[in-house]
């Protein structure tokens, strides 16, 4: 025998009934059938009460609504004939029961609960007798007369001897086909009737399961099954196949409202699997929940939250080795029927929190303070604090017992993206770890929690790319080339949530086209400012967030202490922040560490050399840094490689402007500034303290030509053609190359151009190469030798994407 609960969304529309009457019929086994009310019906009672008890005429017409969704049903659903005929006389009759109340209420002006209740019981038992009409040989069955409840504590909680014994009387011979309305129940003194509270079917179908042993409790939604996560909030949450009795109450009790909590105990007891089912696709596998499940894949089966949380703390050293404190506390509250879902004490006993619903808390606060005003007066106990605004999430899995490590990797995600937890407790059971943040933070920890345990199918990183020129553009293009690859084989997927120039910005949480981007930027951009950027991408407060800088402009560089202290890790092409004032780069290097974020910018020096990378190893390793000399700039050394005797220093500047080694000003690059930043930043990486200022610089180009228009400058430079021919022959001769160098030693930072021979390591660099020497304590005789491609979009992109790949650690 199988009881088979649909709830409302599955009797809400034609279609769902149809899909109702098509499951049931195909059953082979005897089969009980429990049904809620229409889909919104109950709301919809609750409501036109409220309203006629307010003296609101406006009653009438939801009345007229409510009568209109009945009949309309029953004369699309039940075909003509006299079925249909003694169906509707049956409908009308309630109805018109249900319409004299309402004209009561609103006559009288009082709404009971006992006559609230009433009203709300109409719901189920029009649903089910037209369900019950509908249904081939099903025979009805009105839960009120066996369904028993016994009021305590200001509710009505069910008699389970009572109501067992009179169900197996009333099913003593159980039908081919049962119809039963769930939710509604009886007063066992008084024969009033009562509710078993919102989502009752559920409990209605597993009393039933229970007291007549049926074989299997199927409860049909308009959901696939418990969820990993909601799926509203994540979109990659998928159904969970099994889950034992455990976690699902678990994960029922924390706000997964898949299956009403109290349904399970009663099977649970009977160890009657049960098995959820979606209505509208019935052909899905569901969850199956029993007593054992499966437990050998993920540490966590799933992750659910309550909204609406607010926290009230009770504080005070009259609490210390006080026995009967927290008893006091919960018989206070269970006297005023105010349920508590989490609390959370300190070991010292000065200080107990516990989590109730927000439209409980008010009350809560103050019976609390009625009950400890003597403590308070005499100040042992401050006043209740409750603090709203909450969210409660919860993870759960059997599999997290005896796992080490699981809260540490918990609490140290949410660290990371800047969730702050405010209260948080475990059970000795180890399959429920549940913690308190901050409402506005709710979808993010969801995310972030279900990304880092493996819950989604990928590993999510969500990018902000500022600048799209071109290192910005050949970024993107190397990203979406190899998106698919990267989920594919290494489970990540790189996610660009935003991209911005300097006209527009474009945010989206579902991520952008890469395929079409400049259009989709142009066409639903929005005006683009760094004030906008920061409001934008913090405000969007997404979790494991990376800012992607591709420009060479100040005050997107200004942004990233803000973006560093909310948790958002930051890749910068940019130089301006890594060789800025010493004390600014050592705060944004200091924010990362604390906020346990990344603040990465390899391509500074080198383009996609492992420069700073290297560097920061040899440190980590205990190694220092002794002497760095380096050729930095390809400019100039595409410069100094190409000047011959048929290319004077003129022409080669103008090539290198042209080839697209130099700035458009090219000034830019020959005023060594490029050079120093790189310099300044490898020193500092390397553990000195050395601002730009301070590096002795040496030019070749005389400081007048600097001065002046661009135009000035063209004119001008070629005036020095010939004394650079001059001693260019003399460098030939003697075997020597022009290299422009930086150097750093004892501190002390120089850049210089210099004549270098045969013997020297810099001699054979050519074209636009960089190469850098690093003499450590360790790498003494023989210095390390860094050298390749330093300089182009292509491969500046590439170290780019070097610096997200380490953020996602794969």
């Amino acid at each position: 025998m199988k009881v088979l609960k649909f709830g409302g969304t599955s009797v809400g529309s034609v279609s769902s009934m149809l899909n109702v009457k098509k499951i049931v019929e195909a059953v082979d086994d005897k089969v009980i059938v429990v049904v809620s009310a229409l889909g919104g019906i109950t709301d919809k009672l609750i409501k036109t009460s409220t309203m006629a008890a307010n003296g609101d005429s406006g009653y009438e017409k939801e009345m007229k609504e409510i009568v209109n969704r009945h009949i309309e049903m029953v004369y699309t659903v039940i075909p003509a004939g006299q079925k249909r005929e003694l169906l509707l006389d049956c409908v009308n009759e309630l109805l018109s029961e249900l319409k004299d109340i309402f004209q009561g209420i609103y006559l009288i002006r009082d709404l009971s609960p006992k006559t609230s209740a009433t009203i709300v019981s109409y719901g189920e038992r029009l649903s089910s007798i037209i369900v019950a009409t509908l249904i081939e040989g099903a025979q009805w069955f009105d839960s009120r007369l066996f369904i028993k409840t016994e009021k305590k504590h200001n509710k009505h909680i069910l008699d389970s001897e009572l109501t067992n014994r009179l169900v197996r009387e009333t099913f003593h011979e159980i039908p081919s086909i049962s119809l039963v309305p769930g939710f509604i129940s009886t007063d066992k003194t008084t024969g009033e009737v009562t509710n078993l509270g919102r989502g009752g079917s559920d409990y209605t179908a597993s009393i039933l399961a229970a007291a007549l042993d049926a074989d299997v409790l199927e409860i049909w939604t308009d959901v696939d099954g418990f969820m990993t996560a909601d799926p509203r909030v994540i979109s990659t949450a998928y159904p969970i196949t099994e889950l034992s009795y455990v976690e699902a109450m678990e994960l029922c009790n924390f706000g997964a409202k898949v299956v009403y909590p109290p349904t399970i105990y009663p099977v649970c007891h009977k160890n009657i699997p049960i098995l959820i089912k979606n209505t509208f696709n019935p052909d899905a596998p569901g969850t199956i929940v029993k007593q054992e499940a499966d437990h050998s894949s993920k540490a966590i089966k799933g992750i659910s939250s309550i909204n609406d949380t607010c926290l009230i703390t009770m504080t005070g050293l009259g609490m210390v080795g006080v026995i009967g404190v927290n008893y006091r506390i919960f018989k206070t509250l269970a006297e005023n029927g105010i349920s508590v879902f989490l609390v959370s004490q300190a070991s010292s006993e000065n200080s107990t929190s516990i989590g109730v619903r927000t439209v409980d808390a008010d009350l809560a606060c103050e019976v609390l303070n009625e009950e400890f005003a003597k403590e308070i007066e005499m100040g042992e106990i401050s006043p209740m604090k409750a603090e709203s605004g909450l969210a409660t999430v919860a993870i759960v899995g059997e599999n997290m017992k005896h796992t080490p490590g699981i809260a540490g990797k918990l609490f140290g995600t949410l660290g990371r993206n800047g969730i702050n937890v405010i209260a948080c407790a475990q059970g000795a059971s180890e399959t429920n770890i549940s913690f308190v943040v901050d409402g506005a933070s709710l979808r993010k920890t969801l995310n972030v929690i279900h990304d880092s345990f493996f819950l989604s199918e990928y590993q999510v990183l969500n990018l902000f790319i500022c600048g799209i020129g071109t290192v910005g553009h050949s970024l993107i293009e190397q990203i979406s080339s190899q998106q698919e690859r990267l989920k594919r084989e290494r489970g990540l997927m790189l996610n660009v949530v935003g991209i911005a120039n300097g006209h527009k910005a474009l945010f989206t949480r579902r991520g952008i086209d890469l395929s079409n981007y400049r259009q989709e930027l142009d066409e639903k951009g929005i005006p683009s400012s760094p004030q906008v950027l920061q409001d934008e991408i913090v405000g969007m407060n997404i979790f494991n967030s990376v800012f992607v800088d591709c420009t060479a402009s100040p005050e997107i560089a200004g942004l990233y202490k803000e973006f560093l202290s909310h948790n958002i890790s930051v890749v910068a092409a940019n130089k301006i922040a890594a060789s800025s004032e010493y004390e600014n780069y050592a705060e944004l290097k200091q924010i990362a560490r604390q906020r346990g974020v990344k603040f990465l910018f390899e391509t500074n020096v080198g383009a996609g050399l492992p420069v700073i990378n290297t560097i920061n190893d040899l440190i980590n390793s205990g190694d220092k840094i002794v002497k760095i000399e380096a050729v930095l700039s390809g400019t100039l050394n595409y410069i100094f490689n190409t000047i011959s005797a048929d290319v004077p220093l003129s022409e080669t500047i103008h090539k290198a402007k042209e080839e697209g080694y130099s700035e458009p000003d090219p000034r830019i690059d020959l005023s060594g500034k490029d050079v120093i930043r790189k310099l300044v930043i490898l020193a500092r990486e390397a553990g000195y303290r050395l601002n730009q200022e301070d590096v002795e610089k040496h030019l070749f180009i005389p400081n007048e030509l600097f001065e002046g228009s661009l135009d000035d400058f063209w004119k001008k430079i070629p005036a020095l053609d010939d004394e650079f021919e001059a001693r260019r022959k003399v460098l030939e001769k003697e075997g020597k190359h022009w290299r422009f160098v930086a150097s750093l030693e004892n501190g002390h930072g120089v850049v210089a151009l210099q004549e270098v021979g045969r013997n020297h390591p810099f001699y054979t660099l050519e074209g636009s190469n960089n190469i850098i020497l690093l003499t450590t304590e360790r790498y003494n005789e023989y210095p390390m030798l860094i050298q390749g491609y330093g300089a182009g979009a292509g491969v500046t992109a590439a170290g780019v994407f070097a610096d997200i790949m380490s953020i996602a650690n794969i």
